[in-house]
């Protein structure tokens, strides 16, 4: 709510690069901090079924409006189509992950860290790019700061990050290295 109403207000693309990337890991640490403090939080993220934390990157289809809006001249190349495209992969390996990878399936948690290293490090190229290209070229990326586009680094990309935490931290705690 929080993050629509300051989008909705217009308070975010008040605010100059790069600190909706320094909000964003304000938030994505907020999350851990939460996680780490609060016990019945911990044990929910143990227990329920990691297929819920991968379903949560079926939002990252997004990544076709960042296409839409590339050919409208709206985002540029850089951000849009690099972006863009990594997270269409991201969320069609996700989607292909909950429907045919079994809870049987041997290999099923080297699919998982494949996939969730592969997200991770395409949101974190997606956070940097729009960071670099918001220092040199604000104007070009205005519409990131912008409703509906503005609850991205508010609210959807912290979430993101903190699911592949929280993936690697359920992988790390089955296979006993935490």
């Amino acid at each position: 709510m929080i993050a629509f109403s300051l989008g909705f207000t217009g308070r975010v693309s008040e605010i100059p690069f790069p600190f909706p990337q320094i909000i964003l890991f304000t938030l994505v640490t907020a999350q851990l901090v939460l996680f780490n403090s609060l016990k019945g939080l911990k044990s929910w993220i143990y227990k329920i079924n990691i297929k819920y934390l991968i379903a949560v990157h079926l939002s990252r289809f997004v990544g076709i409006y960042f296409l839409i809006l590339y050919s409208q001249n709206m985002l540029p190349y850089d951000f849009a189509v690099k972006g863009g495209t990594g997270d269409i992969f991201v969320a069609t390996t996700a989607l292909l992950i909950l429907v045919f990878v079994s809870s049987k399936n041997q290999i099923r948690d080297k699919i998982y860290l494949i996939w969730n290293t592969v997200g991770i490090l395409d949101i974190l190229f997606v956070v940097f790019t729009a960071g670099r290209i918001g220092m040199d070229s604000p104007q070009s990326i205005e519409n990131l700061l912008k409703l509906p586009l503005s609850l991205l680094p508010t609210f959807l990309v912290p979430i993101i990050i903190f699911t592949h935490i929280m993936i690697y931290v359920r992988l790390l705690k089955k296979n006993r290295m935490i």
